[in-house]
């Protein structure tokens, strides 16, 4: 059930190159872009059923469409701003064929009739923003980018390179930094509309999103729609890493069983058993080996069980894995990124770690699995954005499933 697209091209020696790519169809779309009228393509992404591969796996055509209806001067962001552990995707793209970002991007904004877009990259990926720009630059002198274009749309692209906010991977920070001003999330509407960027109604998409844009446009909605199961169309670049022999980025359908993904294209774990599988970056919890063999890689598989396909990003551990410590790495992770807007988020983030150190320091009782219990409560559904919902949501699966492992290292008093 293996299925190459987006990253067909990976394989391409100095596949990052304008050149190369031209000489295998890049830019063909671009090309024949006056072929199409903007509501062609916004069908077509709507027919194709194409869901955000963000994280949150909303449909793309339906977000297009609050883009499209709204008035004034529109923009077109990509969130490049990578920053979730054990996802590393938009990385291979930006790595590997990074014009196929920019090709989908020129689609998109003609589709929306927008003429200024932006990629906002996160700030420890240097060496990708090097290859980003490089890339830009080439569109531009080929004439794919600039005012005067080959396709007769003029179309203006900025790389901005944040600063390394986990929080500006959340589209409202992520605008909020872009603007100049501190990355805290902003307060969600009641009813669906289109995000502002200095007021203008912006579209902000995931890289892999609108990676996926040219193929769908090429092939037609119905070649993508027919992939993977129904309501998870077509496919995903599933990142795994952690205990597993062939770690890396591999494109499969939707609805691939996750332990076949993990043994054929992962390479099998390494150690003698998978104990538990985080499904889709730190953010969407944990889950058993009882429910991994039996999950496939869906977002209504996931959801069933408790959990997320969130951006794909699976990290196997084996049965050596002590899931206190592995608890405790990723609240420390989460106490260091929390913007400090939300008070929940603020102190919440700093009591669960620090009550964690008192179960790998043996000074834990009964009392803290209750503490830790309480915070999680408190931080969910209390705050802005979804970090701190987030952090309960990785709280409540560790204890959930594990909880034996943190009463193991509770303190006895004799």
């Amino acid at each position: 059930m293996l299925f190459k697209n987006v990253s067909a091209r990976f394989e391409i020696e100095n596949s990052n190159s304008i050149d190369v790519i031209l000489e295998h169809n890049g830019y063909e779309m671009v090309k024949k872009l006056q072929e199409f009228t903007p509501e062609q393509i916004i069908q077509e992404v709507e027919k194709s059923g194409l869901r955000g591969k963000g994280g949150g796996g909303a449909l793309a055509g339906a977000k297009w469409r609050l883009l499209e209806k709204a008035k004034g001067k529109k923009y077109i962001v990509i969130n490049a701003d990578e920053s979730e552990p054990g996802t590393f995707k938009d990385r291979s793209i930006i790595e590997k064929d990074p014009h196929l970002l920019i090709e989908g991007i020129i689609l998109t904004a003609y589709a929306l009739n927008s003429n200024d877009a932006f990629i906002y990259i996160r700030g420890e990926y240097q060496e990708q923003a090097k290859i980003l720009q490089k890339a830009i630059d080439e569109a531009y002198e080929k004439g794919f980018l600039g005012d005067e274009t080959i396709h007769k749309y003029n179309i203006h692209l900025t790389l901005h390179r944040g600063a390394g906010a986990y929080i500006c991977g959340e589209k409202s920070a992520l605008l909020e930094s872009l603007e100049g001003k501190r990355g805290h999330p902003r307060l969600k509407p009641h009813t669906p509309s289109p995000e502002y960027f200095f007021n203008n109604p912006t579209l902000v998409n995931n890289v892999e999103t609108i990676a996926t844009i040219p193929s769908i446009i090429k092939n037609g909605s119905s070649f993508y729609k027919n992939l993977g199961v129904e309501p998870s169309c077509g496919s995903m670049l599933f990142g795994v890493s952690g205990h597993v022999n062939k770690p890396g980025i591999y494109e499969c359908e939707f609805g691939v069983s996750m332990l076949d993904y993990i043994n054929t294209l992962g390479g099998g774990v390494k150690g003698e058993s998978i104990k538990a599988v985080i499904t889709g970056g730190v953010s969407t919890g944990v889950i058993p080996f009882e429910i991994v063999k039996d999950i496939k890689l869906t977002y209504e598989d996931l959801r069933k069980a408790g959990s997320s396909l969130g951006t794909g990003g699976m990290i196997v551990m084996n049965e050596s894995t002590c899931m206190v410590k592995a608890l405790k790495n990723i609240l420390s992770f989460y106490h260091d990124e929390s913007c400090g807007q939300c008070t929940p988020c603020r102190e919440g983030t700093f009591w669960v770690d620090a009550t964690l150190d008192k179960f790998l320091d043996g000074s834990a009782t009964l009392e803290d699995i209750e503490i830790l219990k309480s915070n999680s409560k408190i931080m969910n559904g209390k705050t802005v954005c979804v970090f701190a919902p987030s952090v309960s949501t990785v709280i409540d699966s560790f204890l959930k499933y594990f909880q034996d492992e943190f009463i193991a290292k509770i303190k006895v008093d004799v």
